[in-house]
């Protein structure tokens, strides 16, 4: 992996450019958060759906007055579970140097960079194979009166 200083040298690939640039980054951008999956987000998806539906059983929504209600209760609550776990995720932050210090990996940088220019090569070249179709999905976006 390329240095990772404040004056940015051009690698030899734009994906290598891009990924250094954002490498040389990391010491302030980069942050770990973490992440509740699995059963937590069943839980607290279904914590909130129950939650709502009581809640509107006291305005006289229910089931048999709305018969939709249960796909608006978990379209809600979805949207209540993740503002949870994106509120409780940002307020446990680490920096790279924090996990390195933390895992003894001082690897970290260059595996993220690795990752990063793999993941432009293939964002661009799934772009590319859209070129195709995109002329006629840009139509539009074209100034009016134009072409």
């Amino acid at each position: 992996m390329p240095t990772i200083d404040n004056n940015p040298a051009p690698a030899g690939t734009p994906e290598e450019d891009i990924s250094t640039a954002l490498a040389q980054l990391m010491h302030r951008d980069l942050i770990f958060a973490m992440r509740f999956v699995g059963e937590s987000q069943h839980l607290m998806q279904g914590h909130f759906q129950h939650f709502i539906l009581r809640e509107l059983a006291t305005t006289g929504v229910s089931p048999d007055t709305h018969p939709m209600i249960h796909a608006f209760a978990e379209r809600h609550a979805l949207m209540l579970r993740d503002f949870v776990f994106s509120g409780v995720s940002l307020s446990r932050q680490f920096r790279v140097a924090d996990m390195e210090q933390l895992t003894g990996d001082t690897m970290i940088r260059v595996d993220i960079w690795d990752q990063l220019r793999s993941h432009v090569v293939m964002a661009e070249h799934q772009f590319r194979t859209q070129l195709p179709e995109l002329p006629a999905i840009l139509e539009a976006w074209k100034s009016p009166g134009t072409g």
